[in-house]
């Protein structure tokens, strides 16, 4: 049986595989709940933004500081490609 994560996971078993795969709460959160609610499909491919190796450092920093990334200003265009992709 799966665990209770609590009122705010709404799908249980989905959460701990993710946990399971090494994901963080956050995103194993983000993608339960996701889930759960039948106007979001995350299994299909996002938006039509261009690949990050597109971005601009700015353009990439910028969205860095969106997310609240730590450590953004004195991260290389790769390193912050990286931040931002596993946030």
């Amino acid at each position: 049986m799966t665990k209770d994560h609590g009122p705010t996971i709404k799908k249980d078993d989905t959460y701990q595989a993710l946990r399971d795969e090494g994901a963080s709460k956050e995103k194993a959160a983000r993608i339960a709940n996701a889930q759960a609610n039948p106007s979001q499909h995350p299994g299909r491919k996002g938006g039509k933004s261009a690949p990050y190796e597109d971005w601009t450092r700015d353009e990439l920093y910028d969205r860095a500081r969106e997310l609240e990334i730590e450590g953004r200003s004195d991260m290389t265009k790769d390193e912050l490609i990286s931040a931002l992709r596993s946030r």
